[in-house]
């Protein structure tokens, strides 16, 4: 996901995406007085970005604006000559960037939905710029002084509790970054986050290259095991890409993952995964073995200057697990269950293909192909018979159903045509409370891939709920790459790529419901945001979601009672294959930051650590370390790709709360207290605390291991 930004963070989304060398021009700007990048946003709901407007000869001009405001603003908090308070220091802080905010929701959309040579030309220029501007603010020894001063001051304790951890939480920001830093180390400080800027870019931008570079397109007589719907989406995606006539499997993970699903073409399910576990590293002017040494070398010698030991020590200081120790002492409870489980896992895949006469050992392009055969013998479950009930619009529906039944949100279509828009695949909803009708927010959906869209999939906001300045509404965003159905016919997705869906819309939910005053407030924690998000995954196997809203795409008819109770019987199937190859790329995250990056050779050392772990051969990490966008190409989860194993076990922890409460998962009680306490109050409170008021104790790791069907020990 993609979090709201602080005011003082507002800069370090460019080190998300960067530079490719195409030689492109760019249009000079117009007058900075007409640049729509940097006004308020206007029109209804509160104002709404203006999509329609969107041009990049604005874009340089509207950030090197938004810098100048930006310090022209910090120069007055500096200056003020009365002592430092919350009133005169933070608040103002607080609504300074305002139009650099406003910059960098275009620049995200530009980044993520819609990138180009030319975009990221202008990227490759204006990332180091832009990490320096951000340096002056964190850097600035004046400001700082009066950070602190109202940190330690006595007028803290008269402030709300949540002015008091929004000062906690700047005053911890600026110390965190450099700002104790003197001289000679303050000026190295700034100039590594400059050369990390660049680097973490352009390792994103080369995962982006070879994902747009390496599509398969297959003739009518390679498409065999593959189901109609299957076919179709090949088939228009091809269209979509100038090759009429044939069928295209792009090198993103919904396009690979059902292929090898059900491909019986062995030698072009090698391919597939061959060219998809192959991003960034195909030793050509995209690879990014080189800029992962340099980056870890980077980050180590940052940390190093603040006095930490390793990188992770000072990533999780802040965190729920608060040093590397314990994140990893979480992934050792799980892994040796995990791999357990793939070893049973693969002895009934081999199985399987030894009584068909495969003569083959099964290899990591077999596991999702003969899984399925294992699913469908075990459980006579098929797959692609669930996808058939899984049509996109419908489960945008149920989610709408789940937001009103725990959130009292009431979500209606606005017309096209009147809030503006990136592109003609986005849709626009507003949300409303049920009861008073009074006016949340929009949530914007974009759901299909295209070339120049990132993969995966994410939450955003395009302007986040806050009262201190006037009330301001939400404008929340989810963004998917789903393969869009033929002309005419519904989106059919798999149930894991529901359960993303849902997992997405939480985060969605998680912005919209929020009920604090400050911008800061909404800073996340790492390894506690994606808490909300999984839980609201739990909703998709309701009662409620599954009879009303999973219907056959031809038929109409609800899904099977048999079917269900098989999906829910096979609830834990392939759980052993899904965690150990999420819980590779957990734990080598881990270990890349806390080994000295001079003795590291980014394909050795994964080939090396893994080895010692007993990875499984058939299984490869979720992302093998040349395309870990979320450890390479910024340093939102650098470290912290744990955070979504720890936010399972509070997942897990929850369920159980709403499985044994009378009303089940749509209880009154528990999901007010759901609401109040782990949704609406965002990071205003901390992370442990809220948990404990919502369950009345911590969570429990037993929960996880339950959820998975690992054995518990005592």
């Amino acid at each position: 996901m993609n979090k709201p930004l602080t005011k003082l963070a507002c800069a370090a989304v460019l080190i998300a995406l960067s530079a490719c060398s195409e030689k492109t021009t760019v249009e000079v700007a117009p007058p900075k007085d007409d640049n729509p990048l940097l006004a308020k946003f206007s029109g209804p709901y509160g104002g709404v970005p203006a999509f329609d407007k969107m041009d990049l000869s604005y874009l340089k001009p509207a950030l090197e604006e938004g810098m100048a405001l930006n310090l022209t603003e910090i120069d007055a908090i500096v200056n003020n000559p009365a002592p430092a308070t919350f009133t005169n220091t933070i608040i103002p802080l607080e609504k300074a960037g305002s139009e650099l905010s406003r910059v960098f929701r275009y620049w995200g959309i530009w980044s993520s939905n819609l990138n180009s040579p030319e975009f990221r030309k202008i990227q490759k220029e204006m990332v180091p710029v832009l990490s320096a501007f951000r340096s002056k603010i964190t850097g600035n020894e004046a400001l700082f002084a009066r950070v602190k001063t109202v940190f330690e001051s006595d007028e803290l304790k008269a402030l709300t509790s949540e002015e008091q951890r929004v000062t906690l939480l700047t005053y911890s920001s600026f110390a965190r970054n450099g700002a104790t830093l003197k001289g000679e180390a303050k000026l190295r400080y700034a100039a590594i986050n400059q050369e990390l800027a660049g680097l973490q870019t352009q390792f994103a931008n080369n995962v982006l290259a070879d994902e747009e570079k390496y599509v398969l397109y297959l003739t009518k007589d390679q498409l065999s095991g593959l189901s109609e719907s299957l076919v179709s989406a090949a088939a228009s995606a091809a269209t979509n890409r100038g090759k009429e006539g044939q069928y295209a499997i792009t090198n993103s993970r919904s396009s690979m993952d059902p292929f090898l699903t059900y491909s019986d073409e062995r030698e072009l399910r090698e391919k597939v995964w061959r060219t998809y576990y192959s991003r960034g590293n195909n030793g050509d002017e995209f690879d990014n073995n080189e800029l992962i040494k340099k980056i870890l070398t980077l980050r180590d010698e940052r940390v190093a200057l603040l006095g930490y030991d390793n990188y992770s020590q000072w990533r999780l200081e802040d965190r729920m697990a608060k040093n590397p120790e314990n994140a990893m002492a979480l992934m050792q409870k799980v892994w040796p269950a995990a791999i357990a489980r793939v070893d049973e896992e693969v002895a009934d895949m081999q199985a399987i293909a030894d009584a068909e006469g495969a003569n083959i050992k099964i290899a990591p392009w077999d596991y999702r192909y003969y899984a399925e055969k294992v699913r469908k013998a075990k459980y006579a479950l098929d797959s692609d018979e669930v996808k058939q009930y899984l049509q996109l619009d419908k489960l945008r529906e149920a989610m709408f159903y789940v937001a009103g039944r725990l959130f009292n949100f009431e979500f209606t279509a606005v017309p096209e045509g009147s809030v503006p828009v990136f592109h003609p695949d986005v849709k626009v909803w507003e949300v409303k409370d049920k009861t008073t009708g009074e006016h949340i927010g929009l949530w914007y959906l974009d759901p299909f891939g295209r070339p120049g869209k990132r993969s995966g999939a994410w939450a955003t906001t395009y302007r986040s709920h806050t009262t201190f300045d006037g009330n301001k509404t939400v404008l929340s965003s989810n963004n998917s790459n789903f393969v869009k159905g033929s002309e005419g016919e519904p989106t059919l997705i798999s149930w894991d790529d529901a359960e993303t869906y849902f997992h997405e819309f939480g985060h969605a939910l998680h912005f919209l419901s929020a009920t604090v005053a400050y911008p800061t407030s909404h800073s996340g924690v790492r390894d506690y945001t994606e808490f909300q998000s999984q839980l609201l995954e739990r909703w998709l196997t309701t009662d409620e979601v599954i009879n009303n809203y999973l219907v056959h795409y031809k038929t109409g008819k609800p899904i099977p009672t048999e079917l269900v109770a098989k999906i829910k019987k096979a609830a834990t199937f392939n759980e052993g294959f899904k965690t150990t190859e999420y819980m590779a790329s957990a734990i080598m995250d881990l270990l890349y930051h806390t080994t000295d990056p001079a003795s590291i050779e980014p394909q050795a050392f994964e080939k090396e650590q893994l080895t010692k772990l007993g990875m499984p051969e058939e299984v490869v990490m979720r992302h093998r370390s040349t395309q870990f966008g979320h450890v390479f190409s910024s340093e939102g989860y650098s470290s912290g790709y744990y955070g979504y194993m720890w936010a399972e076990v509070l997942t897990s922890d929850a369920a159980e709360a709403f499985a044994e409460a009378p009303g089940g998962f749509y209880d009154k009680e528990v999901s007010d207290k759901l609401v109040k306490y782990l949704f609406s109050i965002r990071n205003a409170m901390a992370p442990e605390e809220a948990y404990r008021l919502f369950r009345g104790r911590d969570a429990k790791v037993e929960a996880l291991m339950r959820d998975r069907g690992f054995p518990v020990t005592k």
